[in-house]
């Protein structure tokens, strides 16, 4: 038997989707091991969060009350610390901005393999066989791994754990050493139009390079405005400087998982759908009926958005 040990994700008082797709995958390779699941939660209002992270197939949850927010090292040793204390085979992070930096620290420290930003996880009993995406997700690769390993999940590729579970929970008492902390967080500020973050939307009304002209992004925020969605995009449109950064969705912008996405002029290039194919719902509107997007589409409509989207705000808008 060997165990699975999973490090939740919390940003800002909030604990990130990813965390709850953790126990998904985690309890996945913890059944064809035959082991148990760990839950790690560092820093932060960790009971509240242990409380959150109580799903269906986690058998213990470990927090460690270290701060408010992320920090490197303080990450660092108490994951170290925690691997030495539960020996588990496999320790997963998730593939986000805070899991990419603590992943390689860790798996050098106890000097183990690392694979990063994996789509699929499959365990025979004794190799690991981890799939990830290259070529913006052209080509599917295998990495078979034997012994233990650190593996980084990307987001929204499994479901997120449901159900409540009957976990214990468990203060780790973890030895932090102040002295070779060598950051802290003061403090947050938005800049580069950080107006809104779209992985937090549940209704994403999302424009493409059919839209033409920048000036047409009006009547996209008319149909936002009119459905209560937030307005987001594809790559082209924030190349053009017609929307900040932070309105991308894609492997180089962010991945979103909202209840409905509605995508508007966008033909679907892998790397695009790759940031959104986790959609509860997926609205397309093209005049391509062989664009990629209508390949994922639950529902498409080929037509010329400048005919569809005035009559949805005069449906919705009224």
């Amino acid at each position: 038997m060997t165990d699975v040990l999973a490090v939740a994700d919390h940003r800002r008082g909030e604990l990130r989707d990813v965390s709850y797709e953790s126990i998904t995958a985690g309890r996945q390779l913890a059944d064809e091991t035959g082991g148990d699941l760990h839950i790690a939660v560092i820093s932060g209002t960790v009971d509240d969060f242990a409380a959150k992270l109580n799903r269906d197939g986690v058998d213990t949850i470990h927090t460690v009350s270290h701060g408010e927010e992320f920090n490197h090292d303080v990450y660092s040793q108490a994951i170290t610390q925690l691997y030495d204390e539960l020996a588990p085979q496999y320790v997963l992070t998730p593939n986000s901005v805070n899991g990419l930096d603590y992943a390689p620290a860790i798996a050098n420290e106890l000097d183990l393999p690392v694979v990063t930003d994996t789509v699929d996880l499959d365990n025979d009993g004794e190799t690991l066989v981890a799939t990830r995406e290259m070529y913006g997700g052209k080509v599917e690769t295998t990495t078979e791994l034997e012994g233990d390993a650190v593996i980084t999940i990307r987001g929204a590729e499994w479901p997120a754990a449901e159900g409540t579970g009957d976990a214990t929970i468990e203060a780790f008492d973890a030895d932090i050493d102040e002295d070779a902390i060598g950051s802290t967080v003061n403090g947050f500020e938005e800049v580069g139009g950080g107006d809104v973050d779209i992985s937090e939307a549940d209704l994403l009304v999302s424009v493409g390079r059919g839209i033409e002209e920048e000036e047409n992004l009006d009547l996209i925020r008319d149909l936002a405005d009119a459905l209560g969605a937030t307005l987001s995009s594809s790559r082209p449109i924030v190349d053009n400087g017609w929307l900040p950064k932070n309105r991308q969705v894609g492997q180089s912008g962010k991945v979103v998982t909202p209840d409905v996405y509605i995508a508007i002029g966008i033909s679907g290039a892998v790397q695009h759908v790759a940031g959104m194919k986790g959609s509860d719902t997926i609205v397309a509107i093209n005049t391509d009926p062989n664009a990629p997007i209508m390949d994922i589409a639950d529902y498409a409509i080929v037509d010329d958005l400048f005919d569809v989207v005035p009559e949805l705000i005069d449906e919705f808008d009224g």
